[in-house]
């Protein structure tokens, strides 16, 4: 059985229209959690508790994609450049 692990971030971006944070360095990591399910409660917290700021926005990225789409390129003989 695969881990299917997803990575719950956010922060400050320079407009709500864009997705480009303001300062990469504040980016607020909530945490990695074992399925979508749970990264998604996470990300629902932290949105609804930043939901009068415009200018934050939550993010759930899916890391099994990126580790399986490496796996892939390593078994396809693509060095990733």
């Amino acid at each position: 059985m695969s881990q299917r692990l997803h990575l719950v971030f956010g922060g400050e971006l320079v407009s709500p229209e864009k997705t480009v944070f303001k300062d990469v360095d504040q980016i607020h990591v909530v945490g990695i959690f074992p399925d979508y399910d749970s990264a998604y409660n996470a990300w629902k917290a932290e949105a609804q508790r930043t939901v009068d700021d415009a200018h934050t926005r939550y993010f759930i990225a899916d890391l099994h994609r990126l580790r399986d789409g490496e796996a892939r390129a390593d078994a396809a003989g693509d060095p990733g450049l």
